[in-house]
Order: structure tokens, then C-alpha cells, then sequence
């Protein structure tokens, strides 16, 4: 890897720490070329600290490292993208990520939707919520739902209308989403599981 370590006069690459599965960035520190050169021995993020003026292992003091999994490095070759699996919170105030943030799993849009969802099932009026009006109706129902948008989409799956085939995909995870959280799950529980297969 050809890194631009000459570029600034302090020898020194801004290094952007990112887990690997949540893909939240943890935190900012700068790498010399010797920073760079421990990481890939130990595989424990290393720094030069500019306050401490030295290199410092992330997790020295406090047991809570950055295990290395992979650096990227940028279009000009002077800033690097380095995912780990953190050991523990990675800001020395204790919190995940030095933004004051929870390193949690976020599926995007889906995440925004499951939110949407609970919002209107704990606080909406069911007369005016077609989610709440559902949750209103019992397990059974929302179990009944999913069913029925799951047979919708194997039988769009078998024509040849896309549109009505991702019209269909889309109810069938938005009656899911809902059937999740009536019986206490998120998309996080489904991760787990299915993390717990991969091999």
C-alpha cells in the first residue's frame, strides 16, 4: 500500500476508525508511517499522539483496543479507512464512539420504518392508523396479513410484471416488520440468527 506519509510536513495521516459490521465510524487519530507499520504487526490500532508525542496503542491503558481488521486507502493516498472490531468503547469517556454515540447496527431505511412502526403502535389512534388499527386486531391477524402478502408475492414472482412483483415485496416486509414487533422482535433478532449460521 503506497501511503502519502511525506504529503504533510508532521509526517502524519489522518486514520478514520470503522467497525467493521455496524459500519459506524468509532473515531479520528493520525498514523506516521511507523503508527501504520505496528498496526499491521499486532493488529491493535496504533497512533502518534500528538499530545503525548509518541506512538500510542488504542486500549493501552484501558484494555479496550481496536482489533485490525482491514485498511483502505483513499483516492490521494493520504487518508486512511481502517476497520476493527473495537474491544469495548473506543472514546476515553467511555462511550462507543467518540461522537457520544451508540455503535449499534443500523439497517437504513428499514431501521427508520421499524421506528415509524412502534411510534404508531404505541401512540396512534386506530381509526386513524392502519398500523395501529392492525395491532389493534391481534396476533392473529397480523399473522393472517403476513401470510397473505407472502402468497401475493409467489404469485407475482411467477408473472412477469416487476413493478407489481416489488410493490407485492415491499407489503409482505411491512406486515413482517409489524408482525416482528407484536411478538417482541426487531431486525436485530433476525441478524443474530442469521449471523449464528454463517460459517
Amino acid at each position: 500500500m503506497n501511503i502519502d506519509f511525506n504529503k504533510n510536513n508532521d509526517g502524519l495521516v489522518p486514520a478514520i476508525i470503522q467497525d467493521a459490521i455496524t459500519k459506524n465510524v468509532l473515531m479520528l487519530g493520525y498514523m506516521n508511517e511507523e503508527a501504520y507499520t505496528k498496526t499491521i504487526e499486532t493488529k491493535k490500532v496504533t497512533f502518534y499522539s500528538r499530545t503525548k508525542n509518541r506512538l500510542w496503542t488504542k486500549g493501552e491503558e484501558s484494555g479496550n483496543f481496536l482489533s485490525l481488521l482491514d485498511i483502505k486507502n483513499d483516492c490521494d493516498s493520504d487518508t486512511l479507512l481502517i476497520s476493527v472490531n473495537p474491544i469495548g468503547p473506543t472514546c476515553h469517556k467511555g462511550t462507543d464512539t467518540c461522537w457520544n454515540e451508540k455503535n449499534i447496527s443500523n439497517f437504513g431505511f428499514l431501521s427508520k420504518l421499524e421506528k415509524t412502526i412502534e411510534e404508531r403502535r404505541t401512540s396512534s389512534d386506530g381509526t386513524k392508523s392502519y398500523v395501529a388499527s392492525l395491532f389493534e386486531k391481534g396476533i392473529n391477524k397480523l399473522a393472517q396479513k403476513v401470510g397473505e402478502e407472502a402468497v401475493e408475492v409467489v404469485i407475482e414472482a411467477k408473472d412477469n410484471d416487476d413493478d407489481l412483483f416489488l410493490n407485492e415485496s415491499a407489503d409482505l416486509l411491512f406486515h413482517y416488520l409489524m408482525l416482528l414487533q407484536a411478538k417482541g422482535f426487531t431486525l436485530k433478532d433476525i441478524e443474530k440468527v442469521l449471523k449464528s449460521r454463517e460459517k
